[in-house]
């Protein structure tokens, strides 16, 4: 049922607009705030396990982080689970399928640096598993964040993954780093009626002109986690009487590192 709100809110009148959490306490603050629903951020929940970002939290850890979430929780819960924790899509669907267990509504799932095939068979693993369970699925690309290409190069090499995702059985595409409104318009366009989430980042337009151009849910990203965790740092220097250190996505990732 969870599955279906989530799906639902994409189909709204609005931006659907999520603030990323990264732990039970932050959940329950973005629930208490008005969330119509909770997103997690990868990196925000490995860092508040002890884990530097990018695929490091070990699966057994995330699994106890978003039951911790989803206990606090009572709106549409999707999680980030990056590449799904494993390259094989076997295992990627085992896992999906004990956060369905536990109540999660939907997952992000990416395809990173790796071949667009491999998401596309993760995510077919997935639909098979689950046997019937409804999910929202939202499969992510980073052609943009990573610089893989761009203008029109990039759109292109976006519609290609987009069309592929969804035929494996993909719901929504998030597309971080896209900003220019013009290629927001076109992915938009293309992918509809398969919503298309985009990422705050420098730049990015208006929420009145993303979802005029056709964007229908907009994620707050690490943006939260990591302002949280720089505001606690300049806190602890004030207390301690030290000079504050500047605290980026590097530097924590860097003391995470182990």
């Amino acid at each position: 049922m969870n599955a279906q709100i989530l799906r639902d809110l994409h189909a709204g009148e609005r931006l659907l607009v999520l603030a990323n959490a990264w732990d039970g306490a932050s959940a329950a603050i973005v629930q208490h705030a008005g969330a119509p629903a909770v997103a997690t951020t990868s990196a925000g929940v490995a860092w508040s396990c002890g884990w530097a970002d990018g695929d490091r939290l070990p699966v057994e850890e995330m699994l106890a982080a978003i039951r911790r979430i989803a206990r606090v929780v009572n709106v549409p819960l999707t999680v980030d689970i990056e590449e799904g924790c494993s390259d094989d899509p076997g295992q990627v669907a085992d896992f999906v399928s004990s956060l369905v267990d536990v109540g999660v509504a939907g997952i992000n799932i990416e395809d990173g640096v790796k071949a667009p095939d491999s998401l596309a068979a993760k995510i077919r693993a997935i639909r098979a598993h689950l046997g019937g369970r409804d999910l929202f699925i939202n499969a992510r690309t980073d052609v943009y964040l990573r610089g893989m290409a761009s203008g029109d190069a990039a759109v292109e090499e976006t519609l290609r993954r987009g069309s592929l995702y969804r035929e494996a059985g993909a719901d929504g595409m998030f597309v971080p780093g896209i900003a220019a409104l013009d290629e927001i318009r076109r992915v938009a366009a293309a992918l509809r009626p398969m919503p298309l989430n985009v990422m705050l980042v420098p730049g990015l337009p208006s929420r009145e002109k993303l979802f005029a151009a056709g964007a229908r849910r907009l994620s707050a990203g690490i943006a939260l986690s990591l302002e949280s965790y720089a505001t606690a740092g300049r806190m602890a220097a004030e207390f301690l009487g030290t000079e504050p250190k500047d605290l980026g996505y590097g530097t924590l990732n860097t003391l995470l590192a182990g």
